[in-house]
């Protein structure tokens, strides 16, 4: 079966032959159609996360995928041969990046019929991603206001149409070339980053959700009203997701000082500072699904390439200018 590998941390990424997987009792045997690409998936290459996501090498990439069930554990129920699915797995079993995967059955959902396998594999991790920072952590009602960064970008695209349907009033972060594109998207409010302090122009929001961290994380504690609270997806972790992760005293005390900083400037401001590392959930995707198959979500895949140049494809993140999701389909 080819996949492509990392052997080493900072290490290429490879095309390479690797064994068939393994699939246990609760497991779904899917065969990859297509794959979302992630900057988490680089993160993890160049050895960001070594410490508290503790891979063993070598190591196949790919968090999230779409494709067709070929065959199901004794003690799968949900799925059979010949489904289409698609999902974000676990983080310990990660490697999308191959012909086929073993999945666990808790992870998929199916795939909605209104979209296409590119479509579906561009969703999974971002869809939950926003689905976990808005609904989960957030409780977004109607009439608050969102303020979301990074607005045309996977998560962002997503999240925007999420908080529309919930009844927000949403503000976007993106350069003016992309303003009409998060306008369509459901944004009442598009501050362009490069011209404009979205700090000075905006007032009074519920929820930010933050993809940027650092200057940009601190600025967006001053734009929520007393109460408020800002979701940081790219950093730094807090004490309750070390936690949550099982980490060891030294890892966990060591987290703790790289939030310090931020949580302690929350709390002055009278708000609060959480972050989130989303996680795997069939039962989430399946809602999701419901709301794309009637209209309120929609996937935005800015490329698509092919299997065989997925080393090119993760490449190219870091060049920007995609709006949504890379996708490599192999079909």
């Amino acid at each position: 079966m080819r996949a492509f590998v990392v052997n080493e941390y900072k290490g290429p990424l490879q095309q390479a032959d690797v064994p068939e997987p393994a699939v246990g009792e609760g497991d779904v045997l899917v065969q990859v159609r297509a794959a979302g690409l992630n900057p988490l998936d680089e993160k993890i290459r160049a050895g960001e996360f070594k410490q508290i996501l503790p891979y063993r090498l070598p190591l196949i990439l790919g968090h999230d995928l779409a494709g067709t069930v070929l065959r199901v554990g004794p003690k799968v129920r949900g799925f059979k041969p010949g489904d289409e699915v698609y999902g974000r797995v676990d983080q310990g079993r990660i490697g999308t990046f191959a012909e086929r995967i073993a999945v666990a059955e808790s992870d998929l959902a199916l795939k909605p019929a209104s979209i296409s396998m590119e479509e579906a594999g561009s969703l999974p991790l971002v869809a939950l991603t926003a689905w976990q920072a808005l609904v989960e952590r957030g409780n977004v009602r109607p009439g608050q206001k969102v303020l979301i960064h990074a607005g045309a970008g996977g998560v962002g695209s997503i999240a925007i149409q999420l908080a529309n349907h919930l009844g927000a009033t949403v503000a976007t972060t993106v350069s003016g070339s992309n303003a009409d594109f998060v306008r369509q998207l459901g944004a009442d409010i598009v501050v362009d980053y490069r011209t404009q302090d979205f700090a000075q122009l905006l007032t009074g929001y519920d929820l930010v959700l933050d993809s940027l961290g650092g200057e940009n994380l601190e600025k967006s504690l001053r734009v929520l009203k007393p109460g408020g609270k800002a979701i940081g997806i790219g950093g730094p972790p807090d004490p309750t997701f070390a936690r949550s992760a099982g980490l060891n005293p030294v890892l966990r005390l060591a987290i703790n000082a790289l939030s310090a900083g931020i949580r302690r400037r929350a709390k002055k401001l009278g708000v609060r500072y959480e972050f989130l590392f989303m996680r795997a959930s069939g039962d989430q995707l399946r809602q999701i699904t419901a709301l794309v198959d009637n209209g309120a979500l929609r996937p935005v895949v800015g490329k698509v390439t092919p299997f065989s140049q997925t080393v090119q494809a993760l490449q190219g993140l870091d060049k920007g200018g995609i709006r949504g999701k890379a996708v490599i389909a192999n079909s």
